[in-house]
């Protein structure tokens, strides 16, 4: 039964909706769709939204059953979708519902004291990946160090959920292996070779310049939404934010 009502966006195409563009342009996914219908929110989704409790991660408790309701698309499962296009649906969602008005709160770092600003969230510019991928949608590069070539994939939302899961799993005071577990899920293939074994092998190893340029790389070519803004504090000073889609993200649907 659950899992049906989770597929209850996507089976029903007939109630109302928009389109939405992809940051990514669809170059990634095999079904290279540049834009998906997506559903308006509805009574029914406050049910999802009210599942904020600080028990589960937002992506788990909130993002991942909103976007199995709402997207209607046979052939997508939002799992698998890029988080740069998550954000785009996300934005939609809240837009067409609650209006673009962000309202966010700052330190003045003149007078540290805090102040609070909006930011409209229909504003926001998408930045493009500066490499074309292949036609599996990966990137193949030369490391600088190694001098391994490696073809890598960008995380879709599973992918940052699984290696966040890990994370979570650690008890305290033993270090959680965060970058080589995403580093092992970014890489596909390395000098011809695609076992598990040996890209895992190869991310424990990994001389730090090698680690440091895949991530820069990856952070530089993901299709996504610029949630970088500059505000200005009273005192006139400027101040660099970042749009979270966090608990403030969705605070307004309460």
């Amino acid at each position: 039964m659950d899992q049906d009502l989770a597929n209850y966006g996507q089976q029903n195409f007939t109630l109302p909706h928009d389109i939405v563009s992809l940051p990514s342009g669809g170059t990634f996914y095999k079904s290279k769709k540049k834009s998906i219908k997506v559903g308006y929110l509805t009574a029914s989704d406050e049910n999802i939204l009210a599942n904020i409790d600080g028990k589960k991660s937002i992506n788990e408790a909130v993002v991942i059953p909103l976007l199995r309701s709402k997207i209607y698309e046979p052939d997508i499962r939002p799992e698998e979708l890029l988080e740069g296009d998550v954000e785009a649906i996300l934005l939609f969602l809240r837009n067409t519902s609650f209006g673009a008005e962000y309202r966010i709160v700052s330190t003045d770092p003149k007078t540290n004291k805090q102040f609070e600003s909006t930011i409209l969230l229909d504003e926001l510019n998408i930045v493009k990946s500066n490499v074309d991928p292949d036609e599996n949608g990966h990137f193949t590069v030369k490391l600088p160090r190694s001098g391994a070539v490696v073809k890598l994939k960008l995380l879709s939302l599973m992918d940052t959920m699984s290696v966040d899961n890990i994370v979570d799993m650690y008890p305290k005071g033993y270090t959680p292996p965060t970058v080589t577990t995403r580093l092992s899920k970014m890489i596909v293939e390395i000098d011809g070779s695609k076992d598990q074994g040996d890209i895992s092998v190869f991310c424990q190893n990994m001389p730090i310049g090698d680690s440091k340029f895949i991530r820069t790389f990856m952070k530089e070519n993901e299709p996504k939404l610029d949630l970088n803004r500059t505000i200005i504090a009273p005192s006139g000073e400027k101040v660099d934010v970042t749009i979270a889609f966090g608990v403030e993200f969705f605070r307004p649907f309460f």
